[in-house]
């Protein structure tokens, strides 16, 4: 025996449904949930109450058209990677558009997943008061995050080639240093025509030597597009007074980073980097993990990163003297004491995004 739908409900399995069954319908929507795809969306619309009032799927090229005759309401989508795109276009034609991160989603899907079932979930976590959205990215912060992802898939290929040619020259007994600092030292040892290497293998050899040298030219080229960006930014400009951040990890936090109202204080920012312990507590126990891995990873990455060159200077000795860290240093170890700079600069990054001014280092006390 077939599922009837209930009243009011009007269900359409592809395209568009026709304006006579679609305008009932389509007026009382207050809430749409939108599960983005390639080709074919699913929409889920509901009104105030939260009540279903339509579920139908629609093709690509139908789908603004759809929202351009629909009621302005507020639509609601996944955070993913056509997210800011559709969002953009969508308010365009006078919606409120919202967007939720994909693991506030998870919850509200009932058993089985399937493109019908998301965009329902969409919908009813739009509707929950306490629902955290994500902003949505303007076309050149978009670029800016384009900059930055094609930059870390440049260096991880140059890390692999490296790799590679020192495993290569492993073969016939030729120990290369490891590093990107030995790049030279590494192309050396793989061109020098001295060494006992077949002909087949040093063609090889050249070949991924080629290919390094290309990839290390497309990396100077996007460093300075980055280090031009710092110039020309404000904001980037102010938080490159903090300790351990530079142009790059400065312009990342102004395409990348949330908007600092997002956020009451500076704690709750570093909590959404991912820079706070993971708790697990119950029974009114406290049990603290590692770090939560919330948020934007590459920024996570660039504080850790940033924190672990500080610590390696206060270590040797050198640089302005932090008595905070020192005295972490010798009470915890050394990546613990990392993580924890990488914290507190996160805290102090959200309050110069919030309150303005640059970082002023705190006098020593005697």
């Amino acid at each position: 025996m077939g599922w009837t739908a209930p009243d009011g409900i009007k269900e359409c399995q592809t395209g568009v449904v026709s304006n006579q069954a679609r305008e009932p319908s389509v007026k009382k929507a207050s809430t749409i949930g939108l599960d983005l795809a390639k080709n074919v969306f699913q929409v889920h619309g509901a009104d105030e109450a939260g009540a279903v009032v339509f579920r139908i799927k629609l093709r690509r090229d139908k789908l603004l058209a759809f929202f351009a005759d629909h009621p302005p309401c507020v639509v609601a989508m996944e955070a993913c990677a056509s997210s800011n795109h559709w969002a953009r276009q969508i308010a365009k034609l006078g919606h409120q558009t919202r967007l939720i991160a994909a693991h506030y989603v998870k919850p509200f899907v009932k058993r089985q997943k399937n493109d019908a079932a998301d965009a329902e979930a969409i919908c009813e976590a739009a509707l929950r008061p306490s629902m955290r959205f994500v902003r949505v990215k303007t076309e050149e912060e978009q670029a800016s995050a384009v900059v930055f992802r094609a930059r870390d898939l440049l260096v991880r290929q140059r890390t692999q080639i490296i790799n590679a040619l020192r495993g290569h020259l492993t073969e016939y007994g030729i120990v290369a240093p490891s590093g990107a600092a030995h790049i030279a030292r590494v192309v050396a040892l793989a061109a020098d025509p001295t060494l006992a290497i077949p002909d087949a293998a040093r063609t090889c050899l050249a070949m991924l030597v080629d290919q390094l040298q290309a990839i290390a030219k497309n990396i100077a080229k996007l460093d300075r597009e980055i280090a031009a960006r710092a110039r020309r930014d404000e904001r980037a400009r102010r938080l490159m007074t903090i300790p351990g951040i530079g142009p790059v990890t400065a312009v990342a936090i102004t395409a990348l980073a949330a908007p600092p109202e997002t956020f009451t204080k500076g704690r709750d920012f570093a909590a959404w980097v991912g820079l706070t312990p993971s708790q697990r507590s119950s029974g009114g126990k406290e049990r603290l993990g590692r770090i939560s891995k919330m948020g934007e990873r590459t920024l996570r990455r660039l504080f850790i990163i940033g924190a672990a060159a500080i610590v390696r200077w206060a270590v040797r000795g050198r640089g302005p003297a932090n008595p905070w860290l020192m005295s972490l240093l010798g009470r915890k170890p050394r990546m613990l004491a990392t993580v924890a700079l990488a914290n507190k600069m996160a805290r102090t990054v959200w309050a110069l995004m919030a309150h303005g001014g640059t970082y002023r280092a705190q006098a020593a006390t005697a």
